[in-house]
């Protein structure tokens, strides 16, 4: 070949130019399709449409996603796949001119009960991270802004402890993060350490000792035990210093009780309240999750709701008084270890069993049930015993569960039913997380704004706060706002960010997906959406189609199946598929 023969590379068709402007469909026979042949063209929006078992789903869903997406798992390392799992090749000859395809289908998001449209959205991780950034942490008592502390102050407080209290110093060295950690519990032996609390669970530390790799792990170093002492406090202050150094400002007290057990106190150089000197940890973002244990709710595990006894339930007819049997699992009045401790109770509190229910005083009534600090006496065999009232509904949970009976557990489970968590009020964290505040409210307080709330809201908070905040928070806010407008675009101003995945539509997780994917501003890919109109008011609808349009603008292939006029109408390419009466193709 002469010089002159040889081709021209400018004439070479590239990606994206003459080769690849098509998808060209072969031989499609998946499910109920008899050879359909078609060609589709890329970065257009294409509704294929027809009746009812034409084929439309099978075309869209089961053969060009399909096979989109198995080719791009394909392309990734064995390793990447056995996690993904390749789908199955569909039954069609050829596909050509296909990208990476994504599937937005009319199904629920997740069965989890910790997805709400906040996390799918992407929108609380933002909120997380601008609250821990610009977060201002307020007193759980005092509700005063916190301060730093110094370890003046801290050594003041343990002094301050009663005279030769045992109490144990921590460093808190490794905090949620995964590792085996051998070389660190191989450093500190060296260095004389000999204990360290791990997990919540104190272990002495060994040759050779190790954690499971890949499991989440705290470790707290035990840097002294001793009993305070105010007359030589030398011994306390270097083991605060040294306490503080290893945790990076940060150290953990264990002061014993007088029954035996331990109390944890954190004191930190960087956040404590003028007022009390309680300390509070530095904010960061798994602070604000509820699906980490250091932002999760103790009581109800970040769920916000529990499995709890319904007061309707318990208490089904106020007109009776407690002797009659107004609280149904404690029944009338009778010779029983639980109503000794119920009638020395109201005695000792003043409170009258043979008045209705209806009449006695609220916080009278929350004592019987939940019980109270303090113990009181209850005469039992001829002697008084001294014992702690717990309440009558924690005496009956811990029955249920202790008891072995299937019986006794199912006469005390019709009393039972899901609550909002009496801890956290239903928000999911840590009461400490939750006096974190950006603009007077804290970031539970955003999530049940709906939509069209928070966007005004989020618009007008750069106004609260300091220039420096509003410099750290520029970009993050940016994102809050653009997804918060991805959502009131495809007509879901109603609902709130706290709301829970499980109890949206198949429509509404559906457009929910199809906001996220807009906010991820990718390019290049094959949308699959399935009748994204449906339950949509006419108003609503028309900002769906301008959000798929947005999607298509932006270098999207997408495809949707739809039985909606004004879309059909509003489509560049329309497929129309029907059912052929004979096996013909």
């Amino acid at each position: 070949m002469t010089k002159s023969e040889r081709p021209d590379p400018t004439d070479t068709p590239l990606i994206g130019d003459e080769e690849f402007t098509t998808i060209t469909v072969r031989g499609a026979r998946e499910h109920n399709l008899r050879n359909v042949h078609l060609t589709i063209p890329r970065d257009k929006l294409v509704v294929i449409t027809g009746l009812s078992g034409s084929g439309k789903s099978s075309l869209a869903f089961d053969t060009i996603y399909a096979e989109g997406q198995r080719r791009y798992v394909e392309c990734m390392s064995s390793y990447a796949r056995q996690f993904l799992g390749v789908m199955k090749k569909p039954d069609v000859d050829v596909i050509e001119g296909l990208s990476p395809a994504i599937s937005i289908e009319q199904k629920s998001i997740g069965l989890s009960p910790r997805s709400t449209v906040g996390t799918v959205t992407e929108i609380y991780d933002y909120l997380r991270l601008l609250y821990a950034r610009v977060g201002v942490q307020y007193c759980v008592t005092c509700n005063l802004p916190v301060r730093q502390q110094t370890i003046d102050q801290i050594e003041d407080t343990l002094l301050a402890y009663t005279d030769h209290v045992r109490v144990q110093v921590l460093a808190p060295v490794v905090k949620g993060r995964k590792g085996h950690y051998r070389e660190l519990f191989d450093q500190f032996r060296r260095q004389g350490y000999t204990r360290v609390r791990v997990d919540g669970e104190m272990k002495e530390l060994s040759e050779g000792m190790q954690l499971a790799r890949y499991k989440v792990h705290t470790i707290e170093l035990v840097v002294d035990r001793l009993n305070i002492d105010r007359t030589s406090p030398r011994r306390l202050r270097e083991s605060l210093e040294a306490a503080l150094n290893l945790g990076d400002g940060g150290m953990m007290v264990l002061r014993e009780e007088e029954d035996g057990t331990w109390t944890d106190t954190f004191f930190s150089t960087s956040y404590s309240c003028p007022s009390c000197g309680r300390s509070y940890e530095t904010p960061a973002p798994n602070m604000f999750s509820f699906n980490s244990p250091f932002g999760a709710c103790t009581a109800c595990e970040g769920i916000g709701f529990v499995t709890d006894f319904d007061l309707a339930l318990i208490i089904p007819d106020r007109s009776k008084t407690i002797a009659e049997g107004a609280i149904a699992p404690l029944g009338k009045k009778r010779d029983t270890w639980l109503w000794k401790q119920v009638l020395s109770f109201c005695k000792s509190q003043g409170i009258d069993t043979m008045v209705r229910v209806a009449m006695l005083k609220p916080d009278d009534l929350e004592m019987i049930l939940y019980g109270t600090e303090g113990s009181i006496d209850v005469q039992y065999s001829d002697q008084t015993v001294k014992h702690r009232y717990i309440g009558v509904l924690p005496s009956i949970r811990h029955q249920y569960e202790q008891t072995g009976t299937a019986s006794v557990r199912k006469s005390i489970e019709k009393y039972f039913a899901t609550q909002p968590c009496r801890t956290c009020k239903g928000a999911r964290l840590k009461e400490a997380h939750l006096f974190v505040r950006v603009g007077e409210k804290n970031i539970y307080d955003t999530t049940i704004m709906d939509v069209v709330d928070a966007e005004e809201w989020f618009s007008h908070i750069s106004e609260r706060l300091s220039d420096r905040q509003n410099i750290i928070a520029f970009l993050i806010l940016k994102e809050i706002r653009e997804r918060l407008r991805f959502l009131r675009d495809v007509g879901l101003t109603y609902l709130s960010l706290n709301r829970s995945a499980r109890t949206l539509s198949g429509g509404e997780s559906q457009r929910i997906r199809l906001a996220s994917q807009i906010g991820s501003q990718l390019v290049g890919v094959t949308y699959v959406l399935d009748e994204p109109s449906i339950g949509l008011h006419q108003h609503d609808n028309r900002k769906l189609i301008a959000s798929l349009k947005h999607l298509r603008d932006l270098g999207n292939s997408v495809i949707v199946v739809e039985h909606d006029r004004e879309m059909i109408e509003e489509a560049d390419e329309v497929c129309l598929l029907y059912t052929s009466p004979s096996p013909r193709d």
